[in-house]
């Protein structure tokens, strides 16, 4: 799959006339387009929900446009939860996910009215201590354990995860909380990340729809839903083919049909949590050429740095670099693509072959939209870039503007350096 941005080079010149690199640029069409398509997918299921992943991309901008097409917002922070509710989410519009969970941030998600799903079984005591109740809708995070395979591949090991219950612990969980007033359950899990298959969720859905049956039969408790979380990836490198959301759609109507209708089951409505896929093609950050060094190895330095985009640098995740204006030049310069911080690893690229790269040149970094700017930090000082929305009409808005020094240096109430004060 050939890798085109999603912005031309003389858009990105006319941008950064008034929009310094780095940023992050947006591409509303695409987030539209994506949107519809998933809900097509799942239109089978009467109640079915995307509860968009927040952590993803904390952006009300864009949330607000997921919001138009009845997207909830699932979150694991109390600042989370503010900015769901800053955007108007409230109740059932709201999954609250989160593990170790600080009392104050249980308290907020009740006060919102959000559904909360819990990750272990002890804290079943703790939220019922911190909001003194327990709500009469509610969830459970489930983890079988042992390692989540699709044919002969391992797609990931639940049983090294921290989150979620034991098998055992999901029921007695249930039985527990039912004989404290709970009236409506939900199951959710998360068994692997950033799948490029379309077998992953259909074959999630049968762990958990098997699971509900014998839930229900057992406890007699009622589920409404069955969150199937995130999971679902993108094609990072051009190598591989991007997943077919109906085709996904369809592969959980049929395991749908096949495990929870027979079991009387069909009026269980089926949720998402999905970030990566709804929002990580359709964002680049944008940055220029700014050094040449040739030493051990052919560097070229950029003014975007791991603050701006972690990924690289934590995980050595691949993501695809386009040299605006020489798309169709032979990629025959061989680069590390690197960043001004103060360690070694902070690189974007390492031995990756490019067109010739000079000084000046704007480099589209592709499919940042989320865990992007999201999981960015201040080290050495460095600052957030802006984030920018490439609107349907071809304009451009600003939606976060870029850290100044000023914002670096707020949460020191006063401190006096000689005779210059920072406030």
């Amino acid at each position: 799959m050939k890798k085109v941005p999603f912005v031309t080079k003389e858009k990105l010149d006319e941008i950064v006339k008034e929009y310094p690199t780095p940023f992050h640029l947006y591409d509303e069409r695409g987030i539209r387009q994506n949107i519809k398509a998933l809900k097509e997918a799942f239109a089978w299921n009467k109640g079915y929900k995307e509860y968009f992943a927040v952590k993803a991309t904390p952006n009300p901008f864009l949330i607000d446009i997921l919001r138009e097409y009845g997207c909830g917002c699932d979150c694991s922070s109390y600042t989370e939860l503010m900015l769901s509710e800053a955007v108007g989410a409230c109740g059932e519009d709201i999954m609250f996910s989160s593990n170790d969970t600080p009392a104050e941030e249980f308290v907020f998600a009740d006060k919102l009215g959000a559904i909360i799903n819990l990750d272990d079984i002890t804290h079943i005591d703790f939220l019922e201590k911190a909001i003194g109740h327990i709500p009469e809708t509610i969830s459970c995070r489930y983890n079988p354990g042992g390692l989540f395979k699709i044919s002969n591949d391992i797609m990931d090991n639940p049983g090294d995860a921290k989150y979620g219950m034991t098998t055992d612990q999901l029921f007695e969980a249930f039985k527990l909380l039912k004989a404290k007033g709970a009236k409506e359950f939900g199951i959710h899990a998360f068994l692997a990340s950033n799948t490029v298959t379309n077998e992953y969720y259909p074959m999630l859905a049968k762990v958990l729809f098997e699971a509900a049956v014998k839930l229900q039969k057992e406890t007699g408790v009622h589920i409404k839903f069955i969150n199937l979380s995130g999971g679902i990836g993108i094609p990072y490198n051009p190598d591989q083919e991007p997943n077919d959301i109906r085709a996904i759609g369809d592969g959980v109507r049929r395991v749908y049909e096949e495990v929870l209708v027979p079991a009387g089951m069909g009026d269980v409505a089926i949720f998402t949590e999905l970030g990566r896929f709804m929002m990580g093609p359709f964002g680049c950050l944008v940055t220029k050429a700014i050094h040449e060094k040739h030493t051990h190895k052919e560097y070229i330095g950029v003014d975007a740095c791991a603050v701006n985009l972690m990924r690289p640098a934590m995980y050595g995740a691949y993501h695809h670099i386009t040299v605006m204006g020489k798309e169709d030049a032979p990629h025959s310069y061989k680069y590390d693509i690197a960043g001004s911080l103060c360690e070694n690893n902070d690189k974007f690229a390492i031995d990756r072959m490019l067109p010739k790269i000079d000084t000046g040149d704007l480099l589209v970094i592709h499919d940042t939209g989320a865990h992007g700017f999201a999981m960015g930090y201040n080290y050495n000082g460095k600052l957030k870039s802006a984030e920018l929305l490439l609107k349907e009409d071809g304009s451009v808005e600003l939606i976060r503007r870029a850290e100044t020094p000023s914002d670096y240096f707020i949460t020191f109430d006063c401190f006096q350096i000689g005779k210059k004060l920072i406030k």
